[in-house]
């Protein structure tokens, strides 16, 4: 991922969090000499041995599933919130730009056993029915049900390169900087606020 120096993130707390908050990614590798994507929950785990990990799954059908033999090299994409930067919003002419947070994950996947798989199901459903007021857990599904759970492979990834973006017009001046949050603000579009409220941490 191209991040000029200004827009680079190496705060590993931050990219923990944004990964936490902005679990639903792109699963990218080469399958038989073509690229494929399927978007789907990708968590930062620790794994037995203390190491940083990312786990999730995909479908046995899906073909992308039968490039990770041939090649364990995947790219795992990350965004949170984004939004178009007018540059009628600055005291001066320039270009219109787009502010965004993205994270990128190099690294090597492997597929896991039905039971790591199983316990990574139970961890991923316990953390989306947290708030449910009738939260579902997968011991009380029917052994009907979970034999849909044979039709996934549950996979971990070792983190090689982490590539951390957060643009958020830091190359403007305070006045300027704080002129785009009003304006983001006013738009009443969730990501633009979003965007609005990132950059109010960065600069008070």
């Amino acid at each position: 991922m191209y991040t000029p120096n200004l827009y680079k993130n190496e705060n590993q707390e931050e990219i923990r969090a944004f990964l936490k908050e902005n679990s639903f990614g792109i699963l990218i590798n080469q399958t038989n000499g073509k690229l494929c994507a399927t978007h789907i929950p990708i968590e930062l785990e620790i794994n037995a041995d203390g190491k940083e990990i990312l786990q999730g799954h995909i479908s046995k059908l899906n073909p992308q599933a039968e490039g990770f033999a041939a090649n364990d090299a995947v790219l795992a994409v990350f965004t949170g919130p984004h939004s178009y930067i007018s540059s009628s919003w600055y005291d001066h002419e320039n270009v219109p730009t787009w502010n965004y947070i993205a994270v990128h994950i190099y690294g090597r996947i492997k597929i896991v056993d039905y039971e790591t798989s199983l316990e990574q199901l139970k961890k991923l459903v316990d953390k989306y029915e947290v708030n449910s007021e009738n939260p579902v857990k997968v011991e009380d599904l029917s052994a009907k049900t979970m034999r849909e759970a044979r039709g996934i492979f549950g996979f971990e990834i070792e983190i090689e390169e982490i590539q951390a973006t957060k643009k958020l017009s830091q190359n403007r001046d305070d006045h300027n900087y704080k002129n785009i949050i009003s304006e983001l603000e006013k738009t009443e579009d969730p990501q633009s606020i979003a965007v609005a409220k990132e950059m109010s941490k960065c600069r008070k």
